[in-house]
């Protein structure tokens, strides 16, 4: 059996069931590691994205990558079930694509998805994956980092259309937009012929860890119904997050709804 595959695992679930980062020697304590192996195996699990080393304190703490991975055992994953009657609830009334996005480095990964009841309809799958800076499901995501890691994430950004917003500075001010408003919104910065719309979905400790998105043709949804649908799922969006930490959904929905219904 190979004994640095057992050590990197054991690094792993430490990391993992431990609610703050932790240091080589609380590792090699927990893990009665030698420190000189944890350090080794560290730089390998970081340079693999699976592990990521706080500047500050030299800490380390598992990585979007490891979280991703575990939404390929979805039959036992809460978020996608959790998520799912929410999603239906969004596709059933607006009748376009829903996506449960999250992030692996600089894309974003479907980990569920509802087709839209159009027969006009962009194109997604599931485990699909996509420049976060070009969809809304990433930006919804990102604009939550703090200010150094979007920063660093500024300077990677790529492009998808003539629309999609490559210029750092620009790109950390609309972050700081999609902050405020609570939503994010992508027009066209993907395919010019598609918008996509998102909100975050925060773990029990606040942490935003996944979006929930809808994707149109520009031409179905009207600027004046952008808000409404940004609004619901900002609501709808809050009501998952509820859910994850064992929370009773608020009542706000039907309202979200009714807005949207109004405006087309």
């Amino acid at each position: 059996m190979n004994n640095t595959l057992i050590k990197g695992l054991s690094l792993l679930e430490a990391l993992a069931h431990s609610p703050n980062p932790l240091g080589i020697t609380e590792l090699s304590e927990q893990t009665r590691i030698p420190k000189s192996n944890v350090h080794r195996i560290l730089q390998a699990l970081v340079a693999l994205d699976y592990v990521t080393k706080d500047l500050v304190s030299g800490k380390y703490k598992p990585s979007i990558r490891m979280w991703s991975l575990g939404t390929a055992t979805r039959a036992h994953f809460d978020l996608a079930r959790l998520a799912m009657p929410f999603m239906q609830l969004v596709r059933d009334r607006t009748r376009e694509n829903v996506h449960l996005a999250v992030l692996d480095g600089t894309h974003v990964v479907y980990v569920e998805k509802l087709d839209s009841l159009e027969p006009v309809r962009p194109q997604t799958r599931l485990g699909g994956r996509g420049p976060a800076n070009c969809l809304a499901t990433g930006m919804a995501i990102v604009a939550f980092y703090d200010s150094k890691r979007l920063a660093e994430f500024s300077k990677k950004l790529e492009c998808c259309s003539p629309l999609t917003v490559t210029n750092p500075s620009e790109f950390i001010e609309e972050m700081k937009r999609v902050r405020q408003r609570g939503y994010s919104v992508s027009r066209g910065q993907l395919r010019e012929s598609v918008i996509g719309i998102a909100a975050p979905i925060r773990d029990n400790f606040g942490t935003v860890i996944a979006s929930i998105g809808l994707s149109a043709p520009t031409e179905r949804v009207k600027r004046s119904l952008v808000k409404s649908i940004g609004l619901l799922l900002t609501s709808v969006a809050s009501d998952i997050s509820a859910s994850l930490a064992g929370s009773l959904p608020t009542r706000e929905l039907d309202t979200a709804f009714a807005a949207i219904a109004r405006k087309r």
